[in-house]
């Protein structure tokens, strides 16, 4: 425990705990739910129905699409908060696997879910604003309720918000870590919907489908950039909420240099007074 969570009351941290695991455990059911039925409008969308292009389209490229992809990070990162939660309430949160999920858990939310979050969220509705056909055509709503595209395309930034609010998370918890995850998930994704591009002709979103290719590269890197900003801006965003954690100044206070030091000051000290005595005897 840190010395900025050991100087909060005992009664503030029991109402923040009861709080998070509520909020997490709704919002996993949630999102569980919602994964559930996801998997029921893809596996029932009728042979006429997807006889409409569009919604063939839909059927078939279903798994490659982002914002599948990213619910998954977040209901995986809900799922990790539940676990971490009850092994707080059972004073188990010392336990190795407990350190290992808190661990997974925020390099997940990081690295993963805020950035990636935010990108979905703001370019969705962004792009729908303009023109909805470029990202959800309104042929979708004979088959995706409009509460649906609401709980893959804004709840997941409210859950976010709300994350932010409840849990401090000041700084990176494994900066090169979150980086690789971030990274090699915008490259691999770019992979796939270039690929789908090649191979069927047809852009997995039709956003692309209105550009040249320059205007695509350029788009490409504003994706890049803006989901990496997303990434940055967290942190100072969550200290302006919770503030700056004392142990930020301490942090390097016990590193191994330090030790080394501290060892080689105590043991001249030893030495000195030793030789010091050994002059007085003489």
């Amino acid at each position: 425990m840190s010395d900025s969570e050991a100087a909060v009351s005992p009664l503030k941290r029991s109402v923040n705990l009861v709080l998070r695991t509520v909020f997490h455990a709704l919002c996993f059911v949630l999102f569980c739910g919602v994964l559930a039925y996801g998997f029921f409008i893809w596996f029932t969308i009728s042979e006429e129905q997807a006889t409409v292009p569009l919604l063939n389209d839909l059927k078939v490229l279903t798994p490659f699409f982002f914002t599948n992809w990213n619910f998954v990070f977040q209901t995986l990162f809900l799922g990790l908060s539940v676990f971490y939660d009850v092994s707080e309430w059972m004073d188990k949160t010392e336990s190795t696997l407990a350190r290992r999920v808190k661990y997974w858990r925020d390099v997940i939310f990081k690295g993963m879910v805020v950035p990636f979050t935010l990108f979905v969220t703001s370019m969705f509705w962004c792009v729908y604003a303009i023109d909805r056909e470029l990202v959800f055509p309104q042929v979708y709503d004979a088959v995706v309720p409009w509460w649906f595209n609401h709980c893959v395309h804004t709840n997941i930034t409210i859950v976010i918000a709300i994350e932010t609010i409840l849990q401090a998370r000041r700084k990176p918890t494994d900066k090169k870590l979150e980086l690789i995850f971030y990274w090699a998930i915008a490259f691999a994704y770019a992979i796939v919907y270039y690929t789908i591009y090649f191979v069927t002709k047809r852009w997995l979103y039709q956003v692309f489908g209105t550009m040249t290719w320059w205007q695509v590269c350029l788009y490409q890197l504003f994706i890049w950039g803006i989901s990496y900003v997303f990434y940055v801006m967290q942190f100072p965003i969550n200290r302006l909420i919770h503030g700056k954690d004392d142990t930020d100044a301490k942090e390097t206070e016990h590193s191994p240099k330090d030790n080394e030091v501290a060892f080689s000051k105590t043991w001249s000290m030893k030495f000195g007074n030793t030789k010091a005595d050994e002059n007085s005897r003489l």
